[in-house]
């Protein structure tokens, strides 16, 4: 084995460019522990990862390409692609906007197809703001639909947050809660499962451990104020333990997420039902420590939890913990995706 050319390639993007993103790459890429884990390829405006490092102030020894899948990282420092995509002049800070949010998109797009081509293992991005990439002409609900279309991967998909070594997922994503309780399956819990189950044993758990929440106050009472626990979850947790897979439940939400704290938590994920279920208790838990990884779909990628946070921006002060986080799973998941290519 080569320890050079067996470390994972990560594409890293810089997020929008008005956001903390460029500072919290700089800060991530300061760290000599990060340089070594992996082959760093950061596709972004030169002028924008220069001001990244004068916000964080830090300084970031780093080599330049012109031809992101030839780069050479036989020096060891990160390698920069120049990249500014279809924009042109100065980024407004501290605002969502248009070009910012075109940028993002742009320089996106060169990672997902270095990545698919094999030219990178895993992708890790900055924060991005809603606001500004539907401005751009985005016109999915989140970025993770974006990502699916631009793969042209039609598979089952969901966004992951994880926290140390806690994972959560649902069943739901970003709709109105009025829609949730018709778009509760068994099919959809069941697919949930697997997925984060998959994911998991992607990045080294050999035998997840899965916990599924209720949908109603209580897991519903018996029946007394919702049967989807009883109609739909729980037959669904059931197909989930005959596929070989250790999931339980359900669980009522306001209580399970005492069972995943401590030096012995009883499981290694939870499957919500919808966004706030999980996302409150998880962020309430380490709002800086967690990440967001785009599940299911081909190739991995990730980013901290956190947004973009505009009131903080240009002021040096971004807390690089979840990025540090969501870097060290795309170094795991990229890893194991080499591994198994190479292995082929």
């Amino acid at each position: 084995m080569n320890p050079t050319t067996d470390k994972p390639i990560l594409a890293l993007t810089l997020g929008d460019p008005a956001g903390i993103g460029p500072e919290l790459i700089a800060k991530l890429l300061s760290r000599p522990e990060v340089r070594q884990a992996a082959r760093i390829l950061v596709i972004g405006d030169r002028a924008e990862f220069d001001h990244g490092m004068q916000v964080a102030g830090c300084s970031v020894d780093y080599a330049t390409t012109t031809a992101p899948e030839l780069a050479d990282y036989a020096s060891g420092k990160p390698v920069l692609y120049d990249f500014r995509g279809n924009t042109e002049g100065a980024f407004e800070r501290c605002a969502s906007t248009r070009k910012g949010g075109r940028y993002s998109l742009d320089t996106l797009d060169v990672a997902l197809g270095l990545t698919q081509r094999g030219a990178a293992d895993a992708i890790l991005f900055g924060p991005l703001n809603k606001s500004s990439l539907h401005l751009a002409g985005m016109g999915h609900s989140d970025e993770l639909h974006w990502f699916a279309e631009r793969l042209g991967y039609s598979g089952p998909f969901c966004e992951f947050n994880v926290m140390d070594s806690l994972w959560t997922s649902r069943v739901t994503s970003h709709v109105a809660l009025s829609d949730v309780p018709a778009m509760i399956t068994r099919e959809g819990v069941l697919t949930a499962i697997r997925l984060i189950d998959a994911q998991l044993k992607l990045s080294g758990v050999a035998a997840p451990r899965i916990a599924v929440c209720g949908l109603n106050p209580h897991n519903g009472d018996n029946g007394s104020f919702g049967r989807e626990e009883i109609d739909i979850i729980e037959p669904a947790v059931a197909l989930a333990r005959a596929e070989g897979m250790a999931a339980q439940g359900p669980f009522p939400a306001d209580t399970i997420f005492l069972k995943v704290q401590g030096d012995k938590p009883e499981y290694d994920a939870v499957v919500t039902m919808y966004h706030d279920q999980g996302q409150i208790a998880i962020k309430l838990m380490g709002f800086w420590r967690g990440v967001t990884l785009q599940g299911g779909l081909p190739i991995p990628i990730a980013t901290p939890a956190h947004g973009t946070a505009f009131d903080i921006s240009t002021k040096g002060v971004a807390n690089v913990g979840a990025t540090l986080q969501a870097f060290q799973l795309a170094c795991r998941m990229g890893a194991t995706r080499r591994a198994a290519r190479r292995d082929q």
